[in-house]
């Protein structure tokens, strides 16, 4: 992995695969490169680092032509290295390829491929697909490849070029995304849409299974098995400016500031005139004589969206009153869960392409559950896949860490609960007004937190000069807790942990010190005298603890901290919509204060397309 581009045209090809890279940064990488068709044939460049490294080697050997393909790399085989960067070559250097995903059996490929004299140079699995598309080629590049991924098992995206025919682009898809970008007399291929938006709108989304033959002048869909496609081109309504940072000095900082957009955007029209109930028309197989079938939920997801899926677990049985279990979509088939018609899974993913909770919607179908989808991109796979799917309007986002994907996907879980509940009569109309009134509240709310901002940096600076910190909570809280741990971790580098407070006496004091951190969510009313009993026990050891919590309790719960940011006050079911916002901009400012790369964290991808 990680993001793929592909131009078939008459502009200077190098230029295009460049700026089509830059736009697929956010997607993380470690090393980039590049295969034009020049005068002198098919001609490669690599880097292993930044995009910039790439670009200054062509800088000193460029590469004319109007032919090409181009890659970032995430390792998965192979340590970051020029070799190991993409694309790779036949040892002919006839052919070329660049791959998103990973190719499970390669090694035995690579031995078959070794043993009948093929020389490899790199540590990757994706070399081996170079070489058997070599190894089937017969004068016909698409035939060539039809024949060579028939021997692949694993996950793959594919941009494949060969000097036998500089007229044509070939496109694989098979459980990673790829895209086809439509122009006047020149054709494209991307991991994603923002990585030609600037070239064209028009698109063609290949679905698992498909390829694309691209000229300057046509593009043919087909099955990997040579059958020929018709399909609907999608023309992308959201402007390129989307995806650049919109005068924020950070991706990052532009997300966080657009959450009440995307709030709003996210309820338009599901809620009802009046507040007087939810729509969400989009659930066709959901109908409510289903939902009032469904006896158990189990939510699955990984990283981000598992936490927001932990804050739906509290939504869905507050609401409905039936057990509802969270997990990582990692572990979920491996633990063999028990599935039944009567169960409802709930898969979360911002990009829709998160293998892990593909394989879990797979499993979850192949048992005979009903499966309901909430991602962000309207024709991800996890969309296409799922029995319904609720659409979070978060709008593209591009920043590694994510913040208005996770609580986008917060109120689509809100919207869930409040409905189910509605259609199954579990909640009357007063109550669902009043639920309904304070979800349309949040997005005002949000944005007088992101007023305070500059208090959140001074907060966030101290707390960057410390190698260790911890975060606190119950109930909900814990599960932001969570969540506001692994923002600080994933793009400050500080080591951080969350604990559910009740278990700080059952072993975890241990790690309070003198002077260390300690970030203690306190927005639940039930739990607040709990929680200040927690905090006394982490001051009591030296702990230096600063308290998020709301109005209605900001008083009784600053006594016990050291320093308190206040929260507008919301329905306590509702509060994670809130108080993670100032978490989130903690880690930010953090991040900015160590001198580390905000929107591109070490070792990370936006996407994890590969199990």
């Amino acid at each position: 992995m990680c993001g793929i581009v592909g131009y078939i045209g008459a502009r200077n090809s190098q230029e295009v695969l460049l700026d089509g890279l830059s736009k697929l940064e956010y997607r993380g990488y470690d090393s980039a490169g590049i295969a034009v068709f020049t005068n002198e044939g098919l001609q490669i460049r690599k880097a292993q680092g930044r995009l910039a490294n790439l670009a200054t080697r062509l800088e000193d050997e460029p590469l004319a032509g109007g032919v090409g393909i181009g890659h970032t790399r995430w390792a998965t085989h192979g340590k970051p290295s020029d070799e190991n960067s993409h694309p790779h070559t036949d040892a002919t250097m006839k052919f070329s390829v660049v791959h998103n995903g990973i190719i499970e059996n390669y090694m035995e490929l690579k031995e078959e491929l070794m043993a009948q004299g093929v020389p490899f140079i790199s540590e990757t699995d994706t070399e081996v697909i170079s070489h058997l598309i070599a190894r089937e080629y017969d004068g016909d590049i698409v035939k060539a490849v039809q024949r060579a991924i028939t021997y692949i098992r694993g996950a793959f995206a594919l941009g494949v070029l060969t000097e036998y025919e500089p007229d044509r682009l070939v496109a694989v898809r098979c459980a990673s995304p790829l895209v086809i970008g439509i122009g006047e007399g020149e054709n494209f291929i991307g991991s994603d849409i923002p990585a030609i938006l600037q070239y064209t709108r028009r698109v063609y989304i290949l679905n698992d299974n498909e390829m694309a033959v691209l000229t300057k002048e046509a593009v043919e869909l087909m099955t990997i098995e040579g059958n020929s496609i018709s399909r609907e081109m999608i023309v992308v309504d959201w402007d390129a400016m989307t995806a650049e940072k919109g005068g924020y000095d950070h991706f990052m900082l532009k997300e966080i500031h657009e959450q009440p957009k995307a709030y709003r955007d996210t309820m338009r029209g599901r809620l009802q005139e009046g507040l007087s109930g939810v729509k969400l028309t989009e659930l066709k197989v959901l109908t409510n004589e289903r939902l009032r079938e469904i006896r158990n939920v189990h939510i699955v997801a990984c990283g981000t969206a598992y936490h927001a899926g932990l804050v739906g677990r509290t939504l869905i049985e507050q609401a409905i009153r039936i057990p509802v279990e969270t997990d990582v979509a990692s572990e979920y088939r491996y633990r063999n869960p028990i599935i039944t018609p009567e169960t409802l899974v709930i898969v979360v993913s911002q990009s829709g392409e998160t293998a892990d909770t593909l394989a879990a919607l797979r499993e979850a179908k192949r048992c005979g559950a009903a499966v309901l989808a909430i991602t962000n991109v309207v024709g991800s796979s996890v969309a296409r896949e799922a029995d319904d799917t609720i659409v979070t309007w978060a709008g593209p986002e591009i920043a590694v860490a994510s913040t208005k994907a996770y609580t986008s996907q917060l109120i689509a879980f809100m919207l869930l609960s409040l409905y189910w509940a509605e259609q199954t009569g579990r909640m009357g109309a007063a109550e669902l007004r009043h639920q309904l009134a304070a979800m349309e509240a949040l997005p005002e709310q949000v944005e007088s937190i992101l007023t305070q901002a500059d208090e959140l940096k001074r907060v966030a600076e101290e707390m960057a000069a410390h190698d260790n910190l911890f975060f606190i909570g119950r109930g909900v809280d814990y599960a932001v807790a969570m969540e506001g741990s692994l923002k600080l971790k994933e793009i400050s580098y500080i080591h951080s942990e969350a604990y559910a407070a009740g278990e700080l006496k059952h072993g975890t004091l241990a790690l309070i010190e003198e002077g260390i951190p300690v970030i203690a969510l306190v927005t639940q009313s039930s739990l607040v005298e709990k929680m200040i009993s927690n905090i006394k026990e982490v001051k009591a050891r030296g702990g230096v603890v600063y308290a998020v919590t709301d109005k209605a309790h900001a008083e009784l719960v600053s006594k016990a901290v050291d320093g308190t940011f206040v929260l507008p006050t919301t329905l306590a079911h509702l509060s994670p919509a809130l108080s993670v916002i100032p978490l989130q901009l903690i880690s930010y400012y953090a991040s900015l204060a160590r001198g580390n790369d905000v929107d591109k964290p070490r070792n990370l991808a936006k996407s994890v397309t590969v199990e």
